[in-house]
């Protein structure tokens, strides 16, 4: 038997360390943990798969959180039972004990008890997700009414201003050197950092 670990990332701007620590901590060996920097929405992993055609019956899948199995309610659901069903392989929730599957496996009350508390967190997970959609449209809405336009910089002063965006975000230009750098007003230069900033969270929350 043989025992995994688990990480997963939305976007390849993340990084993995505190999964990883965490894994490392609890004790698993660092060339058995899988890492997937890939959005939630589907289950196309490659890492993911490697881990899923290489478990065996009473082997063990340790994870940081539910939600590093997917975003989706369903879908947490489905590869929860395709793991410790289908293939008989046992579950360590590090930010959950109680749905550790390992110590419920011979309990009756105790395995009733893990799936309704899988069940009510995966819908947490889900919701939560939906919330953080709900409020990204809101402050989109609520931006545009106050005169923020979101999109790329203009052609014009793109060149330009890429360089001085990024210089100012790794602090090597304060604002005011960046738009002049920039040749552009403070003011103006602001307004396009704050754009930017709103259309980058936009792209980065569509791929989750």
């Amino acid at each position: 038997m043989c025992e995994f670990g688990y990480a997963r990332i939305s976007s390849k701007d993340q990084n993995p360390s505190r999964q990883l620590d965490a894994l490392l901590d609890r004790g698993v060996e660092e060339r058995n943990i899988y890492v997937d920097y890939e959005s939630g929405k589907d289950f196309n992993r490659p890492q993911y798969k490697n881990l899923m055609n290489r478990l065996r019956y009473g082997d063990s899948i340790v994870i940081k959180s539910i939600d590093r199995l997917g975003r989706n309610y369903g879908e947490i659901l489905d590869q929860w039972r395709i793991i410790t069903q289908m293939k008989g392989v046992f579950i360590e929730v590090l930010d959950m004990p109680l749905l550790n599957t390992s110590v419920q496996r011979d309990n009756l009350t105790g395995r009733l008890i893990s799936d309704l508390v899988l069940q009510i967190l995966a819908y947490v997970a889900e919701t939560e997700r939906s919330f953080i959609k709900q409020r990204q449209r809101e402050g989109i809405i609520s931006a545009k009414k106050r005169g923020i336009c979101f999109g790329r910089p203009k052609v014009k002063e793109s060149d330009l201003f890429e360089v001085a965006y990024f210089k100012w975000l790794k602090g090597q230009l304060s604002s005011r050197e960046a738009a002049a750098f920039a040749d552009m007003k403070h003011s103006t230069f602001y307004r396009r950092c704050k754009e930017r900033k709103m259309y980058e969270n936009s792209v980065l929350e569509s791929r989750q």
